[in-house]
């Protein structure tokens, strides 16, 4: 949500800050825009908007000549996304120009503050105070200014400042928002996201919360927040540009799809290793830890939500002890039963996610340890847990989630069977079925993308839905929830997720001629029942497309059309029963005309409540 980017160095920075902005086209966006320093004095240039309207505007850059400047992608929170109301923001004499992610809190009052002391006004946006409170606290002393305004502020944030009257400087400071500093020779920058810089470094510096930087061609000072310079080790990228890049094909997420195996088994084959699930990212502090939990809650949102359930499913069966999993945004403010016999287990690609660290901070207050299982390494869930498991599955540009969900699940996956066998509750028969099952993840999961290669034709026969329902039992049903949210968020077409047996407490009565009914009928335990269901829905003449065993042929007597998966076992099935209905969402926003990549109204990760 929101992504800024800065450059300063030899080269001319406005075509660099438009290159960076469009890495972080992902994160969402509805406006642009880009200020540069040359000569001391700074010129800006703001459109509402694609990025190529601000790349029209100032003709590729070349408008803004200047070595030094800063870029921003806004998500509007506070005031419409106009021209006016996109980043970066000019103090009233031009001397500073500023770009924000995250949320003011206190804005209300500072405005009026400010307002009372002479500042004018241009937007709507809480962002704005802030470029007028450093022009207030500016006495010739930059760091001094911008070390005074942030500790005005509160709420969550990640600044840029670039100054007319310190040439060559950028200014970055953080707080409960992400931001990177990028390493390079004889220039420097910082960004939201390593994808905004590894065209041009691996090297990268992870700002913690309340310090700042003063970055110039030749150097990086980091202080903390008392403004004592501190040292920070250089971290280093370990993929490279290719993983943030389409690599032929027309989207991120089909591109996505398709490296699900890949990234199964990046998750999964360096912890298991003969035949024994080694989880080297845990001390034995964690294995003490946790023989004195009694209860786990799993907090998420979104798709890292539908993760948990599955897990939930997971850690029940092979643990027998309770799990609960809670929407981060509603455990924050619950006062939830947890204590120093509580695991939290913290799920987010990102890292980022504001509720899930706002969970987070709530659970630990309370006395839980905390795991996060995390695709970004230095992120702010990362280093605010007590333990972490990260998914490497790889940089993930799509704004709805592919890999990312199905890699978090294949972590769950081994840290269930880890733990059941931590309390000996598995004979070495089912152990050994269980990491084989894992180890064969990646191979079923590629198998269900060759298995179904009608699903385009299906794409485009139930295209024209203006609302249909997933139905499903027990694990199934937590695949439900997935699917129903991959395709409403990238096809806008409304869509539910029912636990079979719940439709005939109500929801039945939207069954009508020609509904689409997507029925999972994987869970072999249950299958005779789903089978019920389906019988209920086409009586009501809903038409059927089923998700189902290869070689199921018992689902033809009622579905219309099938999709097929692999049969695995059973615990294990979430991660290639998603796939097809993963292809299905992105081949119905295609054949739609959508904006796949980049929904309408979305965020890859929402960093603010």
């Amino acid at each position: 949500m929101c992504g800024i980017v800065g450059y300063t160095g030899r080269q001319d920075a406005a075509p660099l800050l438009l290159e960076g902005l469009r890495k972080l086209e992902y994160r969402g966006y509805d406006s642009a825009g880009i200020a540069v320093e040359n000569d001391g004095r700074l010129r800006m240039v703001k459109a509402s908007g694609h990025i190529d309207r601000l790349e029209e505007k100032t003709h590729g850059g070349a408008d803004l000549p200047g070595c030094c400047g800063i870029g921003h992608t806004r998500w509007a929170t506070h005031g419409a996304p106009t021209d006016v109301n996109a980043h970066p923001h000019m103090s009233n004499d031009g001397k500073f120009a500023i770009v924000h992610n995250g949320i003011i809190e206190n804005y209300s009052a500072l405005r009026e503050e400010l307002r009372g002391k002479g500042f004018v006004f241009q937007s709507e946006t809480d962002t704005e105070v802030i470029v007028h409170l450093l022009d207030m606290y500016y006495q010739g002393d930059l760091k001094e200014a911008v070390m005074r305004t942030a500790a005005r502020l509160e709420g969550s944030y990640a600044l840029g400042v670039v100054c007319a009257d310190v040439p060559g400087t950028l200014c970055a400071i953080k707080m409960a928002s992400p931001l990177i500093l990028g390493v390079g020779i004889g220039e420097n920058y910082f960004a939201s996201d390593v994808t905004a810089l590894v065209s041009h470094t691996k090297n990268v510096i992870y700002l913690e919360d309340g310090e700042f930087a003063e970055l110039t061609p030749e150097s990086i000072t980091v202080y903390d927040v008392a403004g004592r310079p501190v040292s920070h080790s250089i971290s280093r990228i370990v993929w490279d540009v290719e993983a943030a890049e389409k690599g032929g094909y027309d989207h991120f997420m089909l591109k996505e799809i398709m490296e699900q195996p890949r990234a199964m088994k990046a998750a999964i084959e360096p912890r298991i290793r003969s035949g024994r699930i080694v989880l080297d990212d845990f001390d034995d502090a964690f294995k003490v830890c946790f023989d004195d939990v009694h209860r786990i809650v799993i907090t998420a949102c979104g798709s890292a939500y539908h993760a948990g359930c599955v897990g939930r499913t997971m850690i029940e069966a092979l643990c027998r002890t309770p799990v609960e999993v809670d929407v981060a945004s509603e455990l924050r403010y619950r006062d939830p039963i947890i204590d120093d016999h509580t695991l939290l287990i913290a799920v987010s690609q990102s890292g980022e996610t504001a509720d899930t660290i706002a969970a987070i901070r709530e659970g630990k207050n309370r006395g839980a340890k905390v795991l996060a299982i995390v695709n970004v390494v230095g992120s702010t869930i990362a280093k605010l847990s007590d333990y972490v498991l990260y998914t490497w599955a790889g940089p993930e540009i799509a704004v709805a989630t592919t890999k990312g969900y199905t890699t978090q699940i294949a972590v769950l996956s081994l840290l269930a069977v880890w733990m059941a066998d931590r309390r000996g509750l598995l004979t070495p028969e089912r152990y050994s079925e269980l990491t084989g099952g894992i180890l064969d993840l990646p191979e079923r999961t590629q198998r269900a993308i060759d298995l179904n290669p009608q699903v385009a034709y299906l794409a485009e026969r139930y295209r024209d839905n203006t609302s249909l329902f997933f139905i499903g039992r027990n694990l199934d049903y937590a695949v439900c929830l997935e699917a129903s949210l991959k395709l409403k968020e990238i096809s806008y077409i409304h869509s539910e997720a029912y636990a079979a047996d719940e439709l005939k407490h109500g929801t039945i009565a939207l069954i009508d001629e020609g509904r689409l009914v997507v029925a999972l009928a994987c869970c072999e335990a249950l299958f005779d029942k789903t089978m019920s269901n389906i019988k209920e829905v086409k009586a009501r003449g809903a038409k059927v497309l089923a998700v189902t065993h290869e070689g199921g042929r018992r689902v033809f007597a009622e579905a219309d059309d099938v999709l097929f998966v692999p049969v695995t076992d059973p615990l294990l099935a979430a991660i290639p029963e998603i796939v097809p209905l993963q292809l299905f969402a992105y081949y119905v926003a295609r054949a739609n005309g959508c904006d796949i990549d980049k929904p309408r109204n979305l965020a890859k990760s929402v960093t603010v409540e």
